[in-house]
């Protein structure tokens, strides 16, 4: 039988699970529970988005597909996440939650448009037809969504000011 795993403290991982799940009331776990469904549905707006316009109407190729598809879901992403997440009301501040929010959307999107060159040049050298190639670069696309995932829920939780970023270390560290 295998050793059961354990984690840098020494603890196994349904003990980690167990730990997580006793957290799950806390104000951390449930921004984090509304960040990844905010992150869900602006990936299904990104796919449905890059499905339509690259897939169904072939209107651009991967690379310009793939940053208007991102550039549509990040307009929803920015009010759920201000508004539902975070619980900010009100007028957007341009500095200190507008500007932040799009700079780290665009170095996500920048990331976007190597996956979908290197979905475009895989797509190429393989020969695939235009519905493989559209998989490979929605595929593409979620990877680099997910590359930036826990970096922006700690910079946007510091962003919008609703809890020390001490907290979030101990949430980070507990999972």
């Amino acid at each position: 039988m295998a050793p059961m795993s354990t984690t840098a403290e020494g603890s196994t991982l349904p003990e980690r699970i167990l730990h997580l799940w006793e957290k799950r009331e806390t104000p951390e776990a449930q921004h984090l529970f509304k960040y990844t469904m905010v992150s869900v549905v602006s990936t299904a707006v990104s796919f449905g988005v890059l499905g339509l316009v690259f897939g169904v109407f072939k209107l651009w190729g991967e690379v310009a597909s793939t940053v208007f598809a991102n550039v549509v879901a990040t307009v929803p992403s920015y009010y759920l996440n201000r508004k539902w997440v975070w619980g900010k009301g009100g007028r957007s501040h341009l500095t200190k939650e507008i500007i932040p929010f799009w700079s780290l959307s665009a170095v996500g999107i920048f990331v976007s448009i190597f996956g979908a060159a290197a979905a475009k040049h895989f797509g190429q050298v393989h020969h695939l037809s235009h519905f493989d190639q559209t998989v490979i670069v929605l595929l593409a696309n979620l990877v680099s969504f997910g590359i930036f995932w826990v970096l922006k829920f700690l910079i946007f939780n510091r962003i919008f000011h609703v809890h020390p970023l001490e907290e979030l270390d101990e949430l980070v560290e507990a999972a």
